[in-house]
């Protein structure tokens, strides 16, 4: 197996970018986890080789091939298209390394673009509701059995109590602009 280089490096950085969005701590890891693993089968020490990952991931975020505001604006729509709360998605986000003020400007630029903070929460919450088949969303003779148990999944997606209730007990089937 050949030796740990800054082109090998470098090598696993583009594939990997060329396949995958990330943000500046996900390649970070990735990378970590690559020369961790080519070190344990050559038999060598992980920890020289910090500095060469830290220049690959500078050089990827001076290219502009990782740009956490970008990653995070992007990442955020389709978490709302799925139906993530605003909770939801800042976990999801800070999972993959993004900092807190970096989904907070996104989370501030999402309210921006759409004006209503709110309505962006109850379209996600309706857009999960539908996933899951919950509320209105759920067979007619099967809603009222159901009720705790779907505002408790909401609650648990980290949809605000009173959004919940609002929605699970939401009437759907006359007009058809939900289905």
């Amino acid at each position: 197996m050949p030796p740990v280089t800054s082109a090998w490096v470098e090598r696993v950085a583009l594939h990997y970018l060329d396949r995958y969005s990330a943000s500046t701590e996900m390649l970070r890891r990735m990378l970590v986890r690559r020369v961790g693993t080519r070190c344990r089968a050559r038999g060598e020490e992980v920890d020289g080789f910090a500095p060469l990952i830290e220049e690959c991931v500078a050089r990827a975020v001076r290219a502009g091939l990782v740009d956490d505001t970008r990653f995070t604006q992007a990442r955020l729509a389709t978490l709302r298209r799925r139906g993530v709360s605003t909770r939801g998605a800042g976990a999801k986000l800070a999972a993959k390394g993004v900092g807190r003020e970096t989904v907070v400007a996104a989370l501030a630029h999402e309210r921006d673009e759409a004006g209503e903070g709110a309505e962006i929460e109850r379209e996600a919450a309706r857009a999960y509701a539908r996933r899951r088949c919950l509320g209105p969303y759920r067979q007619p003779d099967a809603r009222a059995a159901h009720r705790d148990r779907d505002l408790a999944a909401m609650a648990r997606a980290g949809f605000p109590y009173g959004l919940a209730r609002e929605l699970v007990d939401t009437d759907i089937s006359g007009d058809g602009s939900d289905q």
